[in-house]
């Protein structure tokens, strides 16, 4: 009789994806906090001081950029922009407990959240073929496939001895 196969233990792996999902969260909730206290000022105006303070050329490639965005956050709800951030920092954080714990929710939650990136990703490679986007798509995948894998693998097994004890079976 072949042996069952062994549901997989958190791993260090595990355990830095949670850690980055936290972190992440973390960033997204500190941009959003840094947005709503950007909410009632003259934002361009600003731009255009930061550029004066490193006498940068505005009409220079970042600098117009820089312009750019701050013409476009003026125009846009921050509130909205806020709340949207907030709802994907809780999602973060919820993702990195569950990892963190070893809970296949999350691992379905992570393989799914970060393969929506994907598609995104490779068109922004292609586009912007560089060694940064490279890295971060190469390490989008392996996450992924390791999500993948481990769901796969605990799907394979039965279920552990004390589960079956708590639930009478």
């Amino acid at each position: 009789m072949p042996a069952a196969p062994v549901t997989p233990s958190p791993s260090p792996v595990l355990h830095a994806i949670a850690l980055f999902e936290a972190i992440k969260g973390l960033a997204v909730l500190a941009a959003s906090l840094g947005l709503l206290s950007l909410m009632h000022h003259d934002l361009r105006a600003l731009a255009y001081a930061l550029i004066g303070h490193f006498h940068l050329d505005p009409d220079a490639h970042y600098p117009r950029m820089l312009l750019d965005e701050a013409r476009w956050l003026q125009q846009a709800n921050l509130r909205e922009i806020v709340l949207f951030a907030t709802a994907y920092a809780a999602l973060s954080f919820t993702e990195a407990y569950g990892l963190w714990q070893d809970r296949r929710w999350a691992e379905g939650l992570a393989a799914g959240s970060g393969a929506i990136y994907l598609p995104i990703e490779i068109s922004h490679l292609l586009h912007h073929p560089a060694w940064a986007n490279a890295c971060v798509l190469a390490l989008n995948v392996v996450m992924v496939a390791y999500m993948v894998a481990r769901l796969w693998r605990t799907q394979k097994s039965p279920p552990p001895a004390e589960l079956l004890e708590r639930t009478g079976v």
